[in-house]
């Protein structure tokens, strides 16, 4: 890039930056003084707001290129991971939701603290910030920080060494990162998610309209066309034993690691926990499902474009691929738009993270310290400084990364590894058992770490580890309810609302819910052997309408039983 490219490029992606923080501080000016105002951003988020940062959260850098890279490389089987979130979306909406908010929780911990005791939250706690702490942030800003080299190439534009230069970009990335979390709460994070999502959205559908255009030498139709008919196995979404994602790992493993994501993941489910009703949060979250369908057109299809164009020409590494048909298709006065929307991405999920690290930090470590006796004023200012802190060590952290010899995917997958098969198992017994005590869930904790890092470390299972997850799941779970059985708790466990949130469901909440799961089917035939790869079979069509009219009879018996319900009530208010 010249000179005036550069200063073009980074003035533009600074426009547009700035657009960004200014309607953030505008949003939330005179709101983060409460400890409700900047944990939970005032219990205020509607529908939108809390959609686009789910969705921000969840789509950052990794995904970006590295879904693009597994397109290019194998199909679209790794589609598996963002498309059937949809359904742990569903059973956020439907389930887990009402209970949270009923409670009027700030974190997850503090609901495990209702439900079991102070020990067990605290074991949680210390479970979400080391996890954090050492992979899940440093990890996001390292991913970023590297996609931010490769697509703008640092190490030559300043003329310094890879690991200088990564390093430069990390603390730079972060700082500006953090601003967000540190000065603004939770509801900066969502605005600035928010935006930033339009611009991603923006930029996902312009990436494969001008790929498909470029493949078909001008002809958007002549790209189309030859995606549906030449190398039709890049677009079968049903993954064998040697793809990324088997399709038989869906109905294990997958959905357990969906729910922990989706359902009980402080820095994604922070955003619905700050819900203006039940009714808003359903929205939210059920919208950030729909949005998980489009994962395959706009963050997957790039791929398939790339591996059209530059089969035969051996890219250094398949996650180049992605940025290489950028560089490709956006034209030069886009590239600064491009940058700040892929420095938004980096942003949303760090920042996320740092807001929800230090909101585990004050409610669940320092609050509890200080026996409760503290003012918002004094939490406020205690969480900002343990952002700081966070981020500082997270600068430290994340370039070691680049050392790891397993690779930065591998080491995600295993730290995460660590602590989402327990909590969702503690959660979900917690939720829809009475009797469980509180010993079961901190057995279940130390039995987890312990057999899951023999599994990992010290033996040698030829058994894929989402496989594994669904394994120690029913284990544990069984474990939990057979302490439950002979050592019961005593007492009943209720809760009940303590009237901070409007209670009332989305009146549609069921029957979008439905459409959503009938759609994720649609996907699934339509990315299959029966669908687009080797062409159409004669079982597609009546399989997609068969789907059609399961989700039209259900739709209706749903909204049947909602008016009945609600007439029922009116009536008795009447009278």
């Amino acid at each position: 890039m010249s000179s005036i490219q550069i200063f073009s490029t980074l003035a533009s992606c600074m426009f547009f930056m700035g657009i960004v923080a200014w309607i953030s501080y505008q949003k939330t000016k005179g709101e983060t003084d409460s400890k409700d105002g900047y944990f939970l951003a005032g219990r205020g988020l509607t529908g939108v707001f809390i959609a686009g940062s789910m969705l921000l959260t969840n789509l950052s850098a990794e995904q970006l290129i590295g879904l693009n890279g597994s397109a290019y490389k194998f199909n679209l089987s790794a589609m598996a991971w963002e498309v059937t979130a949809g359904f742990a979306t569903i059973v956020m909406a439907l389930v887990f939701l009402p209970k949270y908010l009923a409670g009027a929780f700030t974190t997850l911990p503090e609901f495990l603290k209702s439900r079991f005791d102070d020990s067990v939250r605290r074991m949680t706690v210390v479970l979400f910030m080391v996890g954090y702490g050492l992979i899940t942030i440093p990890s996001v800003l390292y991913a970023g920080s590297v996609a931010v080299l490769r697509l703008f190439d640092v190490p030559e534009l300043l003329n310094l060494s890879y690991e200088l230069s990564l390093v430069l970009t990390i603390v730079m990335v972060g700082s500006v990162g953090a601003l967000y979390a540190i000065f603004g709460g939770l509801k900066a994070v969502a605005v600035s998610d928010t935006l930033n999502g339009v611009g991603l959205l923006i930029i996902g559908i312009l990436v494969p309209v001008l790929g498909l255009s470029l493949l078909g030498g001008g002809d958007i139709g002549a790209g189309v066309d030859t995606i549906l008919n030449d190398h039709t196995e890049k677009l079968n979404a049903i993954g064998g034993e040697s793809d990324p994602v088997p399709f038989g790992t869906i109905f294990t493993g997958m959905i357990f690691a969906n729910l922990f994501y989706w359902c009980t993941n402080q820095y994604v489910i922070q955003r619905t926990l700050g819900a203006k009703n039940l009714a808003e949060g359903q929205k939210g979250v059920l919208l950030s499902g729909y949005f998980k369908l489009l994962v395959p057109f706009l963050m997957m299809l790039p791929g398939v474009i790339a591996f059209h164009l530059y089969q035969g020409k051996e890219l250094p590494s398949f996650d180049l691929a992605y940025p290489q048909l950028v560089k490709d298709v956006l034209p030069n006065y886009m590239s600064g738009f491009f940058l700040a929307v892929l420095l938004g991405t980096v942003f949303s999920s760090f920042n996320s993270l740092l807001n929800s690290a230090a909101t585990l930090f004050c409610l669940d470590v320092y609050m509890p310290f200080k026996k409760d006796k503290v003012s918002d004023k004094q939490l406020i200012k205690v969480a900002k400084i343990a952002s700081v802190v966070i981020a500082l060590f997270s600068f430290i952290v994340a370039p070691l990364l680049m050392f790891a010899p397993e690779g930065l995917w591998q080491i995600i997958r295993i730290f995460t590894g660590f602590y989402n098969i327990p909590v969702i198992t503690i959660v979900l017994v917690g939720f829809f058992t009475a009797k469980v005590p509180a010993i079961a869930a901190k057995v279940v904790i130390i039995f987890h770490v312990i057999t899951y890092g023999i599994l990992k470390f010290v033996i040698e299972v030829d058994i894929n580890f989402i496989h594994i997850y669904a394994i120690l799941f029913v284990i544990e779970v069984s474990m939990m309810l057979l302490i439950g059985h002979f050592y019961p708790r005593e007492g009943e466990i209720i809760f009940k609302s303590t009237g901070s949130v409007n209670l009332v469901p989305w009146k549609y909440a069921q029957p979008v819910a439905i459409t959503l799961a009938a759609l994720i089917v649609q996907l699934y035939l339509l990315f299959s052997p029966i669908g687009l790869v080797d062409g159409f079979s004669v079982y597609y069509l009546p399989c997609s309408l068969t789907v059609l009219l399961l989700n039209i009879v259900f739709c209706s018996i749903v909204i049947q039983r909602w008016n009945r319900k609600h007439a029922f009530t009116n009536n008795l208010s009447v009278n």
